[in-house]
């Protein structure tokens, strides 16, 4: 089958490598504009594009298809024009329009990282370990207007361990989505058994995976251990929770849950320093220990690391 593929971060890269080794044709790649990144600001390519490009595919990189403006319009007709059978999109960034999802001949697959309904939106990966799911997974589905509102047609499950942050969650549904729509378009007939036995979300179990702010990964030390423990695996890699000590920003990328208990102190004080790590207290007494901090224009330390800063003291208050 002819594909066009419409995917920008790494998540997306993955199932894109994945297609490319199947027999189908890519005949078009799209993906965000280039963005600046780095101390230099140099615009650089995304991951998608440049596994295109390695490939010598086509790379188109509209900044969106509203009909309502030429250049969205053309958008929509350059696409067309390309007589795809199918379009593969995995978080492309953009939001398409009916009159793109109609336009392949089976229309437009989302490959999105979670159970739909469950986790319909933006940050489905790090949503799931905040709230404590015991499981997520990967469904493939024909995209419709509404945001991950489409019918479901496959899907894999993934446990959620205790260990996971976001970026070792991310890299195994990166994995099951790749094989999942491979499985899917096997064959042009593969492809058809699945939209026919499509399911239809049931709207009354949708829950929203809103777009992650910084502001959010402050540490609140009065929250309980266990909580605090999933935010932190959460936001890393991104927005990465914090606090505050000596008035300097500190970075929390990691910590481990005790089973210790201090009801006469407060939260967010410190009351054990050593090799492996600093315990804080939290909310309910119960404390959790950090074992990877940043300070600021600094390197993510390990726990013999924070030690040896001579920084932390049993009796500080972080904030």
């Amino acid at each position: 089958m002819k594909i066009i593929f419409a995917g920008t971060p790494e998540f997306a890269a993955t199932a894109l490598a994945a297609l490319l080794k199947t027999s189908h044709e890519i005949i078009a790649v799209y993906t965000q504009p280039d963005r600046k990144s780095g101390r230099g600001q140099k615009l650089t390519p995304s991951p998608v594009k440049q596994l295109a490009l390695e490939h010598n595919i086509p790379v188109y990189q509209p900044l969106h298809f509203k009909a309502s403006t030429e250049e969205g319009l053309a958008a929509q007709q350059e696409l067309a024009a390309l007589g795809a059978d199918v379009m593969v999109v995995a978080a492309y960034g953009l939001i398409l329009p009916q009159a793109v999802l109609d336009t392949p001949k089976y229309g437009c697959l989302n490959i999105h990282g979670s159970l739909l309904p469950r986790w319909r939106g933006a940050a489905p990966i790090q949503r799931a370990i905040a709230t404590g799911d015991e499981e997520t997974g990967i469904t493939i589905m024909q995209m419709a207007a509404g945001l991950d509102t489409g019918d479901m047609m496959y899907k894999t499950y993934c446990p959620i361990t205790a260990e996971d942050t976001s970026a070792t969650l991310h890299d195994k549904l990166a994995a099951q989505g790749a094989t999942a729509i491979c499985d899917v378009l096997e064959s042009e007939e593969t492809l058809q058994k699945y939209l026919a036995e499509r399911e239809v979300q049931d709207e009354s179990l949708t829950v929203y995976a809103h777009k992650l702010v910084k502001s959010e990964a402050r540490i609140d030390w009065s929250n309980d251990a266990v909580q605090l423990d999933r935010n932190i695996r959460a936001f890393n890699p991104w927005p990465v929770s914090f606090c505050e000590l000596d008035g300097q920003v500190l970075r929390v990328w990691a910590a481990e849950l005790t089973i210790t208990e201090f009801s006469n102190k407060v939260p967010g004080e410190i009351v054990r320093v050593d090799n492996h790590g600093v315990m804080v207290v939290c909310g309910k007494g119960r404390p959790l220990l950090l074992t990877s901090v940043q300070w600021p224009g600094g390197k993510a330390l390990n726990s013999k690391q924070m030690l040896q800063t001579q920084k932390f003291h049993v009796g500080q208050i972080l904030s």
